[in-house]
């Protein structure tokens, strides 16, 4: 067996792999990350790696807030890992060193308030997926009754959630006179920076009203809006790295060549030039955020849903089908471009053609199951805020109604061979639960899913324009599979 990736091997690595530019014995750190998950090593870190050699002051440490994986695999490479950026031109291979050290919190709870009340941290950055908030989808709003809230409000000096971790840090912070850290989050929230702060000056309130106060005052929380298809590693993807590198790395991050990251320039404590790296830092992130929310990642959940009933193992798979090429194109073209309102300058047209081709990108193998995992989180702001913008102009929803009949019909956890999957979801006991009392009838499990008002709000299961379209599209996929409906699909 190979010798793992570690700052001796740096030296070692073949003229064409990249390293760090910069002696990472300077390196301070200026960053506390929380989800060190195979996006954040895929785009902010990258970008921070690029900034480094400019700023040493801006390293990062990072927190897995459940799962000990990424920690196991990258302490003993010193934080090293592989980045490998695939299109059909080939495969570049670099080595990010950004990450300074991995803390699992569950186990090293002390280590973390150490670092994160350490006054040169002066950013907190999160990417925790849409359910790491402790919220609900359907209002932005902290779930109070969520299990680790209530935990963490009963425990509110030893929390385990993403909102009661940052909260005690800065309730640490404020104790000591330590000026509080900025509050970044890079996740798939509808205005993630103004949700966030909603739900960290709620929560900081039920700990203690002066200290929500506080949060509400003094803690910034710009909002951004990040863009790279980030697939989960295989197997194959590791032996292949390591034959490349010479040297085995644990756990290597694959992505394509598009990045985008567009940021609120509001940092209190100051930031990395990340500019310098190719980051946007503009005054009102929203269009960006809604431009990518419903073109990107509505699309993708649409291609999710469909192409895993279809049978796609992927979405490059999905996008070589014309009948899919030809639905999502309509969907950005035609459902979703009306609804956005982007400023001057902004090419659109550029964006969704970028998108297609990033969607067919066969060197990529985003897998239609790793997409279409929290869709109960996701669902409300990448389809139906469209919907709900549709429904107001009196616009038709029929590409949008299939795709949110493709998640139903996704949730019954039986595919279209009658044969069981996982589905992978925070609500996936309680969706199983409605669609086995539903059977298989589509009206019922239709009619049934509407009532999870943390998905669907009050207003939707109320609006015929919003149910009838959702009711036929599901029985036609029930009646003629998710391959035929999209191939015989025809709306205005």
């Amino acid at each position: 067996m190979r010798s793992r990736l570690n700052t001796i091997a740096l030296s070692q690595l073949p003229p064409g792999v990249a390293v760090p530019s910069y002696d990472r014995r300077s390196v301070e750190t200026g960053i506390v990350h929380l989800g060190i998950g195979a996006f954040h090593r895929a785009h902010q870190a990258v970008y921070t790696d690029d900034v480094l050699a400019l700023d040493p002051n801006w390293g990062i440490v990072a927190a897995s807030l459940r799962s000990p994986d990424t920690q196991d695999a990258l302490e003993p490479q010193n934080g090293l890992y592989t980045l490998s950026v695939r299109s059909e031109a080939g495969e570049k291979l670099r080595v990010i060193g950004s990450i300074s050290q991995v803390i699992l919190a569950p186990q090293a709870f002390d280590a973390l308030m150490s670092v994160m009340t350490d006054p040169h941290v002066r950013i907190v950055s999160l990417t925790v997926t849409e359910k790491g908030y402790c919220h609900d989808p359907a209002t932005g709003e902290l779930d109070e009754a969520h299990p680790d809230i209530v935990h963490d409000l009963a425990h509110w000096q030893q929390p385990k959630s993403a909102p009661g971790l940052v909260v005690e840090a800065l309730r640490r912070r404020r104790v000591a006179g330590i000026p509080p850290f900025t509050v970044l989050t890079c996740d798939n929230l509808p205005s993630n920076g103004r949700t966030v702060h909603r739900i960290l000056t709620r929560y900081a309130s039920l700990v203690d009203p002066d200290l929500g106060r506080f949060v509400a005052d003094e803690v910034a929380c710009p909002s951004t809006m990040v863009d790279r298809i980030v697939p989960a590693t295989t197997d194959e993807d590791r032996a292949r790295i390591e034959k490349a590198l010479g040297f085995r790395d644990a756990w290597p991050v694959v992505t394509e060549p598009f990045t985008q990251w567009v940021i609120e320039d509001r940092f209190p404590q100051g930031r990395p030039a990340w500019e310098k790296a190719g980051a946007e830092f503009v005054a009102d992130v929203e269009p960006y955020e809604q431009m990518k929310l419903r073109l990107l990642n509505g699309s993708h959940s649409t291609l999710a849903y469909l192409g895993y009933l279809a049978g796609y193992e992927t979405v490059s798979d999905a996008m070589a089908d014309a009948d899919f090429e030809r639905l999502i194109t309509a969907l950005m073209d035609k459902d979703v471009t009306p609804t956005l309102h982007m400023p001057p300058g902004a090419d659109l047209a550029h964006y969704k053609k970028a998108l297609v081709a990033r969607f067919k990108n066969p060197a990529l193998k985003h897998r239609t199951g790793q997409i279409a995992m929290d869709g109960s989180q996701k669902l409300p702001q990448r389809l139906l805020g469209t919907i709900r913008d549709r429904l107001r102009e009196k616009a038709p929803i029929g590409r949008l109604a299939l795709g949110v009949a493709a998640w139903m019909r996704y949730v019954t956890g039986i595919d279209e061979n009658g044969a069981p999957f996982e589905v992978r979801d925070p609500m996936s006991a309680r969706l199983r639960a409605l669609a086995d009392a539903a059977g298989k009838d589509p009206v019922q499990l239709a009619e049934s899913l509407f009532g999870v008002r943390e998905i669907f709000g009050d207003d939707l299961p109320q609006d015929p324009g919003f149910t009838q379209p959702v009711i036929a599209a599901l029985m036609t996929l029930y009646r003629d599979g998710a391959r035929r409906s999209v191939a015989e699909f025809r709306s205005e």
